[in-house]
């Protein structure tokens, strides 16, 4: 029968592994950055870059209001100052923010200040959230770039982050759901009824319009 003396190297063996893996999940996590942007429905910009390689994840959330911990009923009312927005989670190892920042500006319609293709309201309109002088300073040279590659006015804002409310469960991805929703075309599954939504909303034939082949999403 092993004693407590001679299970003393296992144990002591198996809390450094431990160690040694929280270490490296904390330095993964430091090394990780977040960029929060607004492009519209938080379904469809959650969808576009979750497909993007070195994106961890993507929250769906509201951000820029007055309201502490908005629902979506009261955000999408109007009024609560908030915007539809999402947290984009990546490596910059793999992907750069002035890549992702490009990326999203080929996927909205960053000429409309009223809204994204079928939503309109505050709530849909684009921006861009910034937490200190070198993402901002990136923010705006992705924008000086986007309107120099489309050649008209770009009137989404560069804004300083505020706090940022991680939006009902339900939300988040919605595009790949499997549970059945009740909808127009009758009960369907989440993902059929997020596909139906998106191109009945027009979103990527406005952006294909806008951008052409640099669209990068617009085939989804």
């Amino acid at each position: 029968m092993l004693t407590f003396t001679d299970m003393k190297p296992i144990l002591l063996s198996f809390a450094i592994l431990i160690g040694w893996a929280v270490h490296c999940d904390r330095a993964n996590a430091a090394a990780n950055e977040v960029l929060t942007v607004a492009g519209g429905c938080f379904w469809c910009v959650e969808s576009d870059f979750e497909s993007v390689k070195g994106v961890e994840g993507v929250v769906s959330g509201y951000t820029g209001g007055h309201i502490e911990n908005p629902t979506y009923k009261q955000v999408s009312r109007g009024g609560s100052g908030h915007y539809e927005a999402v947290q984009i989670h990546f490596d910059p190892a793999i992907v750069s923010r002035a890549t992702l920042l490009d990326l999203f500006f080929r996927s909205v319609d960053p000429t409309d200040a009223g809204g994204q293709f079928c939503d309109r309201g505050d709530s849909y309109r684009t921006a861009i959230f910034v937490s200190d002088p070198a993402e901002k300073q990136l923010a705006e040279q992705a924008r000086a770039r986007a309107e120099a590659a489309l050649g008209r006015k770009i009137v989404t804002p560069i804004l300083q982050a505020r706090a940022f409310y991680e939006a009902e469960g339900y939300h988040q991805d919605y595009y790949k759901g499997d549970k059945r929703v009740l909808t127009r075309f009758g009960p369907i599954k989440q993902s059929k009824a997020y596909k139906r939504y998106r191109d009945a909303c027009g979103r990527d034939q406005r952006v294909r319009e806008l951008w052409g082949d640099a669209a990068p999403f617009a085939n989804h």
